[in-house]
């Protein structure tokens, strides 16, 4: 009986004494190894936790735990602790539905319990780097000239960096935490004419966003209230011209504008490169758009749901609606070769007029997220259609017919899905 009051107790104190713990997790530089019984619990335990939700058969997840491993003890020892977990989702299916996990690895940072997609790196190294940031405070204040380079250095590539330069704090702090996990925030309070020169400033104060991996920047004078910076935020969180990757497609979710899509032959082609280069040259003057582009040859299946095959005359231009739909724009079904900037400026001017045709996205997506699926769903699935269709038939007299309805049906419900899935090319990046 005492043992029992003397457990109650400690659990009372631990708030008061932080080095007692009324749970089995600890800070100790090692990932935990979850299930379903613990998982909520550790989530809970801690501000932050990067969860690895991973399949014992994917080599992909092979590959990424020891960099997992090696980047654990250093991140215990942050000021701010992140703890790095594991979870065979492959196993726990109901960890896996509840935070949608359909491809592996998957990659979440639980902060204060609530989940976020890791799109950062997973080189170890660049992991702790990319984390240390991550906890920063949501805006970062800057002192000096010399602390505006590090801010930036030490932001990296992976997201646009926002500087407000002799501007408030308060003036991003709540935009700041609402965009947190797609940007950088920082504010300069002192520098000197060197920065103002740096980055091209006709005066202060001054929202300066950069894309450090597109090379671009863009500035924001004013007027500094929440609905007009938080437009040139959003705006400015992707690139003029946007290449489609598994990651940028994940981002365009959280973009509510259309997308001006010019699919290519191959993206590293020079003709390829110098038409991006028109499309970046007219993305300024048309905000209310997204202008991405896509190769063929990088990415056949999704080139393939837009009516493109290797036939096709390219480059073409779509207007998508980042979902299902996409529209073809009458008279502008392709580009040719002469005067491109007009035939861009010509393509915008008639969708804008809706002299349009709106189309579903192709089949070619069926069979695409099938392979993601695996063959063991694909199994399932074949199972459970089989039983409702059996069920359906039974006690009837008429003889079976095959459904009739459009492929395209079945292809349209899930493009989102397989949009969602599709990773970076590098192979060391991609998911099983």
């Amino acid at each position: 009986m005492s043992s029992v009051l003397i457990i109650l107790a400690l659990c009372i104190v631990s708030p008061i004494v932080p080095s007692i713990y009324c749970h089995e997790f600890e800070v100790n530089g090692k990932v935990l190894e979850l299930d379903e019984s613990n998982f909520d619990a550790a989530i809970s335990s801690f501000d932050f936790v990067l969860v690895d939700f991973y399949a014992t058969w994917c080599g992909h997840c092979k590959r990424l735990s020891p960099e997992l491993n090696k980047a654990a003890p250093m991140l215990s020892g942050l000021k701010k602790p992140v703890v790095i977990a594991k979870i065979d989702a492959d196993k726990y299916s109901r960890i896996a539905s509840k935070y949608e996990i359909d491809g592996f690895p998957t990659l979440k940072i639980f902060m204060h319990g609530v989940p976020t997609d890791y799109r950062g790196p997973r080189k170890s190294d660049s992991l702790v780097r990319y984390l240390k940031k991550f906890v920063a405070p949501d805006v970062t204040v800057l002192e000096s000239d010399s602390g505006i380079t590090e801010f930036v250095e030490a932001a990296g590539k992976f997201f646009p960096i926002f500087i407000g330069v002799g501007l408030d704090e308060s003036a991003i702090s709540n935009l700041a935490i609402k965009f947190k996990k797609n940007a950088w925030f920082s504010v300069a309070k002192d520098f000197s004419e060197k920065t103002l020169a740096l980055y091209d400033l006709d005066k202060v104060p001054a929202l300066v966003a950069l894309h450090p991996n597109f090379n671009e920047q863009n500035i924001f004078y004013g007027p500094f209230e929440d609905k007009f910076v938080e437009e040139f935020i959003q705006q400015c969180l992707l690139p003029l011209t946007l290449p489609i990757t598994g990651e940028s497609v994940k981002l365009l979710k959280d973009d509510k504008r259309k997308i001006v899509l010019t699919i290519v032959q191959d993206e590293t082609h020079y003709e390829s490169k110098e038409f991006i280069k028109l499309l970046r040259a007219a993305a300024p003057a048309n905000r209310d758009f997204v202008f991405a582009y896509v190769g063929f040859n990088q990415w056949q299946d999704f080139a393939e749901a837009f009516e493109v095959s290797r036939k096709s005359p390219l480059p073409k231009m779509v207007v998508w609606d980042g979902n299902e739909v996409f529209y073809s724009v009458i008279g502008s079904e392709s580009i040719h070769s002469e005067d491109q900037a007009s035939q861009i400026t010509l393509f915008l001017e008639r969708f804008r007029e809706g002299k349009v045709i709106e189309n579903a996205l192709g089949p070619s997506f069926l069979g695409y997220i099938l392979s993601l699926l695996g063959m063991r769903t694909v199994y399932i699935l074949v199972f459970l259609v089989a039983v409702v269709f059996l069920i359906a038939t039974v006690g009837k007299d008429e003889p079976l017919v095959a459904d009739t309805r459009d492929p395209s049906h079945y292809a349209a419900s899930g493009s989102a899905s397989v949009a969602h899935n599709r990773e970076a090319r590098t192979p060391s990046d991609k998911e099983d």
